[in-house]
């Protein structure tokens, strides 16, 4: 009796590797899909944030008062940065850009001075930027308020369908994660069926057979984990290494966050399933193992 439970404890080593392998792919998989939703809904805000707003000033408007209304935009909550260009900046910066010095030309400076807005992304859509456009028009010294209305719209649509797509794939592949860990944790379990119904059959109660194999399972959903997470973090290195421009758009708070829920997920559904495995056999006929 002793033997064969020795039999099938060393029968069993080889299975918890491969369990461990297998939740790590799997692990690994949902790993990768959660950066790229941390990495698309980053790059999403850099590019709501890269939309300008022209709040262009009258043209008798002097620098103080320009200045003065500046001030007072910066406080609002919806600023990410704001720059006032005076009509010899702009002057300046048409002039490098286009290679034009059209000063020589009109002999005066048509262009207007502005105070350039760039908004804090979840201010970046219609209906918002619209508010902010009237409150601004209400200052006497605005001009006009301008900005790209079409893209804002156009990029909103496409967040909203990419988001949604994503979280379509998330949900699916999140059921397919628990599908396949506690398949391949069950399946890891069957070559132990013998030495739980063994020691089962000499008396051991029913928590004292589960106990070591429940805490093995956290330790391998554990080990499995820190495996996918550092291949992860090898991907990442890869990346930066071919896209350097990656890194600006790393929330490493969020990343952290997704690691510690990897780590989570590993250990609690290799816990589940381990111990409705256990449970499983032990409410089986001993006929029924074979």
């Amino acid at each position: 009796m002793a033997q064969s439970g020795k039999s099938s404890a060393k029968k069993s080593k080889p299975s918890y590797l491969y369990s461990i392998i297998g939740v790590a792919l799997v692990l690994f998989l949902l790993g990768t899909l959660g950066l790229v939703v941390i990495h698309a809904n980053k790059l999403s805000m850099y590019f709501k944030e890269s939309i300008e707003i022209q709040v262009i000033l009258r043209d008798n408007v002097r620098e103080n008062q320009a200045l003065a209304l500046k001030d007072s935009i910066a406080n609002k909550p919806y600023i990410k940065s704001i720059e006032y260009v005076s009509k010899d900046m702009a002057a300046e910066r048409f002039k490098k850009e286009f290679r034009e010095d059209f000063l020589t030309l009109l002999q005066y400076n048509p262009l207007y001075s502005s105070i350039n807005i760039r908004a804090n992304a979840g201010y970046v859509n219609n209906d918002s930027l619209k508010i902010i456009e009237n409150n601004l028009l209400q200052q006497s010294i605005v001009r006009e308020v301008s900005y790209q209305r079409s893209l804002v719209s156009k990029l909103n649509e496409n967040v909203n369908k990419i988001g949604l797509v994503i979280l379509l794939i998330s949900a699916l592949l999140c059921l397919a994660v628990i599908f396949l860990i506690d398949n391949t944790i069950r399946l890891a379990m069957f070559s132990n069926r013998f030495l739980i119904k063994t020691m089962q059959m000499v008396g051991a109660t029913r928590w004292f057979i589960a106990k070591p194999f429940d805490m093995r399972s956290i330790i391998n959903g554990a080990i499995s984990a820190v495996i996918a997470i550092a291949a992860l973090v090898g991907v990442m290195s890869a990346a930066d290494t071919v896209l350097p421009e990656l890194a600006g758009l790393r929330d490493n708070l969020m990343i952290a966050v997704l690691f510690v829920g990897m780590l989570l997920i590993g250990i609690s559904i290799s816990l589940v399933s381990t111990h409705r495995a256990v449970m499983k056999y032990l409410r089986l006929k001993l006929d029924d193992l074979y």
